[in-house]
């Protein structure tokens, strides 16, 4: 409507000075004096009144283009008062300040949103252009950690502490790195990542920094404390009986030096007492080397292996066994050519120990099966899988079974799955235990 109005009023005004000049032209040729002066000065006012009524809406366009070059979306134009096409012209850019106005403030809303999420999380950020090290946006956290105060350029840092300078800036962390920081003189321990990215032609990265020491520390002396109880729990059930054996042998010798005639010593019982007594210590030092196994595996000697030479390794080393104890055993491969980096001593030590497991958990199936199978997602991800047709797991031990010593067999040392979940650790990836709706349970092994 605007433009077909401004578009009219244009046309209008093109066939009024048309006429005035028509007739100008007119008298002029018949020679009447009054006559051209009169559309002479009409020609001069239609020129200008044309001109004024071009320009106005160049005027006002050149303003509102003006406004906007700069950012400037507060301005109102009033509407009243003016002609038809120019107040619509008015409405129009108070609806395009209006619309910009509102998508500012949900900008603004999402930003502080966002800030604030930031702002709460105990996690650091910061990012910053490359470039010029001009420091876009960090959190408190991220100035808590290194104990800083805002700062508006990374060069702040390198005057501070070069060390922790280069660690965070020049340092690339292509995955979450576990990395040692001095702040004031004592050591923190911060899990950082870094990532660059490009806005139009200029590259940022962005710095995320989270401090662990804490959760370590609080991890660590869980560890302890479960460790110390099961150690506990497992050594007084090796002393408690020693120490009240060896005080009623004691007592007996006593009695027996008191009066040799009225207490006569026992040689058969002597003999048994101590058996007893060597027997228990036997065990405690049993377990004690048991723990040293366990807190042996801290290094890996990787190399390719092509799971089905580990496969083969396993089937030659178990068959026999599995024979014995009316148990089938088999394997499958998604394909021959899959290969995986483990250290094969130790895996080989996890699959055989899985094994004997399942196998233990078939014992009242008259049909006992177990399967070793293996694939490669899509992702790239392989799986190693042990699977059994047992009695499955109870759902109460689930979370325990992985605890050192924990067992709930009559002769088991309770180090087999802690083991396992240890070298997996070792090797980057995870051990994972579910029970198979259909009977049984399924170990993966995930790389």
């Amino acid at each position: 409507m605007i433009f077909k109005s401004y578009h009219g009023g244009i046309l209008i005004r093109i066939l009024i000075l048309m006429l005035a000049l028509t007739g100008l032209v007119f008298s002029i040729l018949k020679s009447f004096f009054i006559a051209v002066g009169i559309f002479l000065f009409l020609v001069i006012i239609l020129i200008y009144e044309f001109f004024r009524f071009l320009s106005r809406r160049f005027e006002v366009m050149d303003d509102f283009f003006e406004s906007v070059k700069y950012r400037d979306f507060s301005r109102r134009y009033l509407e009243e008062n003016k002609s038809n096409d120019i107040r619509r012209l008015y409405a129009g850019f108070n609806t395009v300040n209006r619309t910009v106005r509102e998508m500012n403030s949900e900008k603004e809303t999402q930003y502080l949103y966002l800030q604030k999420i930031l702002e709460l999380v105990d996690i650091g950020i910061l990012a910053y252009e490359i470039e010029s090290g001009k420091v876009l946006w960090a959190n408190e956290s991220f100035q808590n950690t290194l104990d800083f105060s805002s700062f508006k350029n990374i060069k702040f840092v390198i005057s501070r502490n070069p060390e922790v300078y280069h660690l965070l800036f020049d340092t690339t962390y292509s995955k979450p790195t576990a990395v040692d920081i001095k702040v004031h003189k004592e050591n923190s321990k911060v899990l950082l990542s870094n990532s660059v990215f490009q806005i139009e032609n200029k590259s940022f990265k962005l710095i995320v920094l989270h401090n662990i020491e804490d959760t370590l520390n609080k991890t660590e002396a869980d560890a302890w404390k479960k460790l110390l109880s099961v150690m506990t729990h497992e050594i007084m059930n090796s002393i408690a009986p020693i120490s009240s054996l060896a005080n009623t042998l004691k007592f007996q010798v006593k009695m027996h030096q008191e009066n040799p005639q009225e207490n006569q010593l026992e040689i058969e019982d002597l003999d048994a007492g101590l058996s007893s007594i060597e027997t228990r210590s036997e065990g405690l030092l049993k377990f004690a080397k048991t723990y040293r196994s366990l807190n042996k595996v801290t290094n890996l000697n990787l190399e390719l292996v092509l799971l089905k030479d580990l496969f083969s390794n396993i089937k030659h080393l178990m068959q026999p066994l599995l024979n014995g104890k009316n148990a089938e055993l088999s394997f499958y491969l998604q394909n021959e050519e899959l290969e995986v980096e483990i250290d094969s001593y130790l895996m080989e030590q996890v699959l055989i120990n899985l094994i004997l497991n399942a196998v233990e958990s078939c014992e009242d199936n008259t049909r006992a099966k177990v399967q070793i199978s293996a694939e490669k997602k899509l992702d790239g991800r392989i799986f190693i899988r042990v699977s059994d047709n047992g009695t499955g797991i109870p759902e109460e031990i689930m979370e325990d079974i992985f605890v050192p010593f924990y067992t709930t067999k009559k002769e088991g040392s309770g180090i087999g799955l802690s083991l396992s979940k240890q070298i997996m650790t070792l090797h980057g990836g995870k051990i994972q235990v579910n029970n198979n709706l259909e009977g049984g349970t399924i170990i993966s092994l995930n790389f």
